[in-house]
Order: structure tokens, then sequence, then C-alpha cells
């Protein structure tokens, strides 16, 4: 997800992804303990998103 878009969504919208993101982290996370995922990139990628997504949410929660 780019910058853009990001900055483009609503602060429920925000929240809401955050939400759906943090199951994905959780589900990959336990898929690695289990037996090494295909990507572990993938790991590191989801969780950038997360910290993104509540950067943004905490700026537009601080704008308002």
């Amino acid at each position: 997800m780019k910058n853009t878009e990001i900055k483009a969504l609503s602060i429920e919208d925000l929240a809401q992804k955050i939400a759906s993101e943090e199951q994905t982290m959780q589900k990959l996370q336990f898929a690695h303990a289990i037996s090494p995922i295909e990507n572990p990139m993938s790991l590191r990628h989801t969780r950038r998103l997360i910290a993104q997504l509540k950067t943004e949410l905490r700026a537009k929660q601080l704008a308002k």
C-alpha cells in the first residue's frame, strides 16, 4: 500500500485496515512458528504496513 493510498483513507477505514493487518500478521507468525513460511519478508512488510497505518491514524486524530 502506497503512502498516497494510506493518506486518502478515513479514520474509520484506517482502524479497520489496522485490525485486518494485525490479524494477518498473527496468522503469519503462527504459520512461521510451525514451519518456515515461503516468504519470511512478508512478516516484515506486514509489520511495517501496520506501523505506517498507525502513524497516519494518530496524525489524523491529532489534526482533528
